[in-house]
């Protein structure tokens, strides 16, 4: 099954609780495990929530999820910046409060990169297989 959604939501916490929802429906129209179904919304949680605190105020944040061949992609753009920004598995200092978002994205997901965007903007790609959850017996 192949399913796409694009949103463009405000710069606002109300945005996080939103895309989390949308891409508990679409993956669980998508029939994947409810284990991935959740690590995803982890990951999509936590993008939306870099997004909303680190974009310019009065800005939007602009999410697309595909589900192709059993692989979802979730793009994440909004307007900011990722000078110095590294995506690590693990946070550059375990002691430091903060900064863990993007090394929990890296170890559910299978790939977590930057993507070339126009100056002033920030868009993130995280990719990640989809299991499919078998169904009952009937």
């Amino acid at each position: 099954m192949n399913l796409s959604m694009t949103l463009s939501l405000p710069r606002h916490t109300s945005t996080v609780t939103c895309s989390r929802a949308v891409i508990g429906i679409l993956l669980s129209v998508a029939g994947t495990t409810a284990e991935c179904c959740e690590e995803l919304a982890v990951i999509m949680t936590e993008a939306c929530t870099n997004a909303v605190v680190h974009s310019a105020p009065d800005s939007e944040v602009d999410i697309s999820v595909i589900v192709e061949d059993r692989q979802c992609v979730l793009e994440i753009g909004n307007r900011g910046d990722t000078v110095g920004v590294k995506i690590t598995r693990q946070p550059d200092d375990p002691l430091r409060i903060g900064g863990r978002g993007l090394p929990l994205m890296a170890t559910l997901a299978d790939t977590v990169a930057f993507l070339p965007a126009a100056p002033g903007h920030v868009r993130l790609r995280v990719t990640k297989h989809l299991p499919v959850d078998p169904l009952p017996d009937r």
